[in-house]
């Protein structure tokens, strides 16, 4: 398909113009807008950089990644480095609630679990020891326990959709029951998807968000120039 090939070198060109992501080592394949990641890279933040690469490409529907973590030898850490590392992090991001994640480190993977006030709080975490060298993924089973309840979530909810300028509202249905919003409809891109699902959890009161919107491909452009 024109469309699938041209997806595909937009992808090759995001990995090769994005900062640490070595793409000579990354090979993609695309069937129907959804983007296969294969190969290998020596972080796991360098993993998460080329499935952000590949979702900023306009028609991407979804990224499957199938990238493998070889660490280089002088990356090599033992878990109990690693979790007094992580420990440390946690301990010094204001943006964490103190005492209220354990951590658990096994062959380079963390695993964090515990219960936070709201979802920035979840991402935080995952994202302040995401670049810390020698991990090889991490499994994030935070759950989000709001302190807070409010009533008018759902026109609260569209309003700030409204607001925002990189997302086309109406598109987007929004249903909230109780502490649990669910979203339907179609975007343009993962990233606007992804700002949606932003939004939606930034509401006061919401632990859970059940997002059934779905991507749909843009009509075929002329092809990019590198």
């Amino acid at each position: 398909m024109e469309t699938d090939v041209r997806i595909r070198e937009d992808v090759e060109r995001e990995l090769y113009y994005t900062a640490g992501v070595n793409s000579a080592g990354i090979g993609v394949a695309v069937d129907d807008g959804v983007v296969t990641l294969t190969g290998e890279v020596n972080s796991y933040h360098e993993k998460l950089e080329a499935v952000h690469a590949a979702e900023r490409i306009q028609s991407v529907r979804a990224v499957a990644c199938e990238l493998e973590v070889r660490l280089p030898a002088v990356q090599e850490r033992d878990s109990a480095d690693i979790a007094r590392a992580v420990a440390n992090i946690l301990d010094w991001n204001e943006c964490v609630p103190p005492g209220r994640i354990r951590v658990a480190v096994e062959n380079g993977w963390i695993t964090l679990e515990g219960t936070v006030d709201w979802q920035f709080q979840k991402m935080a975490a995952a994202a302040a020891v995401t670049p810390l060298a020698g991990i090889r993924g991490i499994t994030n089973l935070l759950t989000v326990n709001p302190a807070v309840q409010i009533e008018n979530a759902k026109e609260r909810i569209q309003a700030a959709l409204r607001r925002c300028a990189t997302v086309h509202a109406a598109n987007v249905l929004v249903e909230v029951h109780g502490d649990r919003a669910v979203l339907y409809g179609d975007v343009r891109s993962i990233p606007e998807r992804d700002e949606i699902e932003r939004i939606v959890w930034s509401a006061p009161g919401i632990s859970d968000v059940a997002d059934h919107i779905v991507v749909r491909c843009a009509p075929a452009e002329s092809p990019t120039v590198a």
